[in-house]
């Protein structure tokens, strides 16, 4: 008789990968990125369960938006304050941090609750190449190898 198997923490084992995000486009990185933290990839893949692997983005200033959207496009946010609510393009945004747009696109993405928020713990992001994880043994084969980069070449 067949054994119907349900992952759990204690048997997943995660691995890390290397992303780098030059010419990416950031939609399509973040949707990558949040399939691998959730774990979609593989075939242990559990919904109420985080079997999801780490992954390391660097060159984030160096992300692509393509058509109007760096102009037209608006974010909102309130600062907590009386007459607090900012706005910006998200151009203005990717000038200041590209790294902290790309988190909230990826979070975006992810389960709301406490297990989404465990698996944005599992994403670590880079504005440029160096980065502290060569211990980690990081792998630059990912299951969705170039699926992201830009198809304009300009």
């Amino acid at each position: 008789m067949a054994v119907t198997m349900s992952a759990n923490r204690n048997t997943v084992t995660p691995q890390w990968f290397l992303v780098d995000a030059e010419g990416a486009v950031l939609g399509r990185l973040a949707t990558r990125i949040a399939c691998v933290l959730r774990g979609k990839h593989k075939p242990i893949y559990t919904p109420h369960c985080d079997t999801g692997d780490y992954v390391v983005v660097i060159n984030a200033d160096q992300l692509v938006l393509t058509g109007q959207k760096a102009d037209r496009t608006r974010h909102h946010w309130h600062t907590g304050y009386p007459g607090g609510i900012k706005d910006a393009s998200l151009s203005e945004l990717m000038n200041k941090n590209s790294a902290e747009v790309l988190r909230r696109a990826i979070r975006r993405m992810l389960p709301k609750g406490p297990l989404g928020r465990d698996m944005l713990r599992k994403v670590r992001i880079y504005h440029a190449a160096e980065h502290p994880h060569a211990a980690q043994q990081l792998s630059t084969v990912w299951p969705y190898a170039n699926e992201f980069k830009s198809k304009d070449n300009s």
